[in-house]
């Protein structure tokens, strides 16, 4: 059949779930058998996430050719589990960045260049690139921001014409919007759905299905005033309760009959029983949930959880698996550097595993040594991931190899850098540091991992062969190697010609791995990723070993 394009907006506010609703039907569709690409256009200026502040944007997801990309590709991602690229985050920065090259090329014959058709075809040539580079049977196309933002109408326009392109047979409009719930007087109301439709309608689109964010449940009543209104099918006003886990969605919205309300709006054969024993079993999985572990997680950027959503999502995945209830302990890794010993152990003491993530910059550095230390010698299961593994390698260079002035040439200061720019010149320029350091590309994206047999990542694994997301800018100085293998550290992990170091670990302790890489990325919430999976069950084991606190 035709490519299928399905265009998810939202009104009235931002925050809805636009992005989680996407993957959502994206995880429908594909369990009724059918391909599945998504895609999101973000109207900001930034050509790409990668020079914004985690403080602010939130993470960056690494796609596997590397791309830095919004946060909501991974959730795209996780509820497909589909692998996207570049192409499935397109910026306006992007657009006219690429416009005004070509203009300055000549590529415009000398034609005065304008947003209408010139910034909208190019727009509409990302739509259609995406299913032409790889045929699909669906693209979802999310357009962040709210209907009504000044710097969304190009693409509200390019949605419009390319359904007059594709015919309106292969389009599809799905409008996220909000329906607020007064105490006083108890009443659900309508009055924001509707003037969201009706901008909609000023642009020329007419949604064909409203997803309704809404803390009550909605009644017959509700829905076919809505229905009547914004001119929709009643059976095409799909109700979005608030649920207490994003991974109820897909069955939600299956119940909801969100997926069969787009199979028959678009054409699509239904005559296939969808599939969905594996979000069944998840769901059953989180419902039993009893055991609780608390995860001290080490970072700079706190102060905005999203900074490190794909770690908390993996981490999530894998406490499911393992019928786990996981609380967050959050540490900021700035002030360490000057607690004292007896209040860094009371930051530690009531958690049974320590997580230290990626960053950049030097701020926060020390901190993040000293926690590596107390996970180290306390026996508490650690996994150090990017900077955290640096930081990991640092802190035994220097108490256990005597290495008193270990550090990373990041820090800024005279040191003996155990890790250093190393000059990568195949992978792509980007900065994301604090530090602005535009002429020193990153190791970005996909490499493969050569492991070590016979140690505990190779039992994690079960594989000598591996391939991670990378996103950092210093590798391993293997001028440091011979002094950090007489402590004991192996070096479980390197690239398959041995130049890099990908991975460590310390084999007299009951977990502590550390990985350049972020193996959060290729985590599912029906495929936990075995190395998060292995440090929840460490954990577990920790707290059980753990004496009990006598009580009276």
């Amino acid at each position: 059949m035709a490519t299928k394009y399905i265009f998810v907006t939202g009104g009235v506010v931002s925050g809805l779930g636009k992005g989680i609703t996407a993957g959502a039907l994206g995880a429908l569709l594909k369990a009724r058998g059918l391909s599945v690409v998504t895609q999101k256009f973000d109207p900001y200026i930034n050509v790409d996430p990668a020079l914004m502040s985690p403080t602010q944007h939130g993470e960056k997801f690494i796609t596997e050719d590397g791309a830095e990309t919004d946060l909501d590709i991974g959730h795209y991602e996780r509820f497909t589990d589909v692998n996207l690229t570049a192409e499935s985050d397109i910026t306006s920065g992007q657009i006219y960045q690429a416009v005004i090259k070509r203009e300055r090329e000549g590529g415009y014959n000398g034609g005065t260049v304008q947003v209408v058709p010139h910034i909208i075809n190019e727009i509409k040539d990302h739509m259609f690139r995406i299913s032409r580079n790889e045929p699909t049977d669906v693209v979802i196309a999310e357009i962040g921001g709210t209907v009504g933002d000044m710097e969304g109408t190009p693409y509200i326009e390019a949605i419009r014409q390319v359904s007059y392109q594709v015919g309106r047979e292969n389009c599809l409009f799905m409008h996220v919007t909000l329906l607020p719930y007064l105490n006083n007087p108890g009443e659900i109301k309508t009055k924001p759905t509707q003037h969201s439709v009706l901008k909609l309608l000023s642009y020329g689109v007419q949604p064909d299905i409203l997803v309704c964010r809404t803390e009550v449940p909605l009644d017959e009543s509700i829905k076919r005033k809505i229905a009547l209104y914004c001119n929709v099918k009643y059976e095409n006003v799909i109700e979005n309760l608030d649920v207490s886990t994003v991974y109820e969605l897909p069955l939600y919205f299956e119940k909801q009959g969100l997926a069969n309300a787009v199979c028959k709006q678009l054409g699509i054969a239904q005559f296939v029983e969808p599939d969905l024993s594996l979000w069944k079993r998840l769901n059953e999985q989180i419902r039993y949930t009893t055991r609780k572990l608390k995860i001290a997680l080490v970072g700079k950027y706190v102060s905005l959880q999203d900074a490190y959503y794909s770690a908390l999502e993996a981490i999530d995945h894998a406490s499911i698996e393992n019928g786990v209830a996981p609380e967050i302990v959050w540490v900021d890794s700035d002030p360490l550097e000057e607690v004292s010993e007896e209040e860094l152990n009371d930051i530690f003491a009531d958690v049974d595993a320590m997580i230290i993530p990626g960053g950049f910059g030097p701020r926060g550095m020390e901190g993040m040594i000293r926690s590596a230390e107390y996970a180290r010698v306390n026996k508490l299961p650690f996994l150090g991931i990017g900077l955290g593994m640096q930081m990991g390698v640092v802190e035994i260079a220097r108490n256990l190899a005597n290495i008193k002035d270990a550090h990373t040439d990041e820090f800024e200061k005279p040191c003996s850098d155990i890790f250093y720019y190393a000059g990568l010149s195949d992978t792509q320029a980007a900065i994301l540091s604090e530090i602005p350091l535009p002429d020193q590309p990153m190791r970005v994206g996909a490499y493969p991992m050569k492991i070590k047999e016979n140690t505990k990542l190779h039992q994690i694994y079960r594989s000598t062969e591996a391939s991670e997301r990378h996103h950092h800018r210093r590798e391993f100085n293997l001028v440091w190697q011979g002094p950090l293998l007489q402590t004991g550290l192996v070096f479980s992990g390197t690239s398959p010609d041995g130049k890099w170091i990908e991975a460590v670990e310390l084999p007299d302790h009951p977990f502590y791995i550390g990985i350049i890489s972020h193996p959060e990325f290729k985590s599912r919430p029906i495929k936990p990723h075995p190395l998060y999976n292995a440090f929840i069950e460490a954990a577990l084991k920790y707290k059980k070993s753990k004496p009990k606190v006598q009580t009276e």
